[in-house]
């Protein structure tokens, strides 16, 4: 073996990592990041979009170990205790217990203060187009990004609506392009999938008895995340209106936080719709980031193991998360193709490069 190639191997690498707006399907993120540096990668540049805002950003700041332990101890009612249902026509939630969370772990942190490079995404509804954040408060910067259209309300910055960056740019790889990585690193957790595949398909063995007994104990709790939303809010409308609606005569009595709270409810929600629709939108776009700047390596969750709103199940989708690092590194370091990470769900990523509207911020 070459000098050049001895010192090649023994060298550490660096990565760009790319982390992609999913939602609860975020979480997977922790699992890479964790096997990332289990192999003594360094990581140069973050990117992320709406969740991998959130993880890319505590990470940056030094604080997902803690950032990790706090989220695989909420289960289904902490999760609920989280929500907090607003009236505001611009979206059915605040989102101010999450950020106090996050204000206690990052605090006042500053973007540029960072020791890695982090770029967060959001969207801007005015001028409809994105926002990059690479300066400013990380806090403001997350926030922004999260807001995903009609769930959560938006950040207003001078004369900008920010709302979610996944409406535009759920997987934004363009950021991490000058990065001087070794490799870029891309985490799509809204991957299209030919078939509905479920969370404990993709789990390692050792972690599917875990989920399925965790599963069976929130079953028991018979209370559906999206339609208690949907009946808080609706109650919560109901009440400031002073009257019932069109709803409630067809049925009868009952209120829908009562129908939320018995299981029993619709199959779907308002909130169902608006999350249903909005990971279809933003599975398609990805697939057109991934095409159109293909990274050196790629991981995608397919966008059906679990709801976009299903935090209770964090330390499941950690888990997938490094089961599929595993799998994907181990590939790209056998000299396997680029782009090849993913689970054996086709990608389909195909399409024109559309061109870019970008905003440093």
């Amino acid at each position: 073996m070459s000098q050049q190639r001895k010192a090649d191997d023994t060298r550490q690498k660096s990565v760009a990592l790319v982390l992609g707006s999913g939602g609860a399907r975020g979480y997977a993120h922790i699992g890479v990041i964790e096997e990332i540096e289990a192999r003594g990668y360094r990581v140069v540049a973050i990117s992320g979009c709406s969740m991998g805002a959130v993880i890319g950003g505590v990470y940056a700041a030094g604080e997902l170990a803690a950032y990790r332990d706090w989220v695989c101890q909420l289960d289904y009612v902490d999760v609920l205790k989280l929500v907090d249902v607003t009236w505001s026509p611009m979206g059915a939630m605040k989102a101010d217990k999450v950020m106090d969370k996050l204000e206690d772990l990052i605090g006042e942190t500053r973007i540029e203060d960072l020791t890695i490079p982090v770029t967060t995404v959001a969207t801007d509804l005015i001028r409809q187009r994105e926002v990059w954040f690479q300066k400013g408060s990380l806090l403001e910067a997350i926030r922004a990004s999260i807001a995903v259209p009609g769930v959560i309300t938006p950040v207003h910055r001078g004369e900008q609506v920010l709302v979610d960056g996944g409406l535009l740019n759920p997987l934004p790889i363009i950021p991490t392009v000058s990065a001087q990585a070794d490799f870029v690193l891309a985490v799509n957790v809204t991957a299209h999938s030919p078939r509905p595949v479920t969370l404990e398909e993709l789990l390692p063995p050792e972690e599917v008895a875990r989920e399925q007994a965790r599963e069976t104990s929130r079953d028991a709790r018979g209370v559906d995340f999206a339609s208690w939303i949907d009946g808080v809010r609706g109650a919560a409308r109901r009440l400031l209106d002073g009257f019932g609606n069109h709803d409630d005569a067809e049925r009868g009595d009952k209120s829908e936080v009562e129908e939320a709270l018995e299981g029993g409810r619709r199959e779907w929600g308002r909130m169902d719709m608006v999350l249903a629709s909005f990971d279809i939108t933003q599975a398609a776009l990805a697939s057109y980031k991934v095409a159109g700047y293909l990274p050196d390596v790629l991981i995608e969750v397919p966008k059906t193991v679990c709801g976009a709103y299903e935090f209770h199940r964090a330390k499941a989708l950690i888990s997938l998360g490094r089961h599929l690092a595993v799998e994907a590194l181990d590939r790209f370091e056998r000299g396997g193709n680029p782009g090849g990470g993913g689970p054996s769900i086709p990608a389909e990523a195909s399409g024109k490069k559309g061109q870019e509207d970008e905003e440093a911020s």
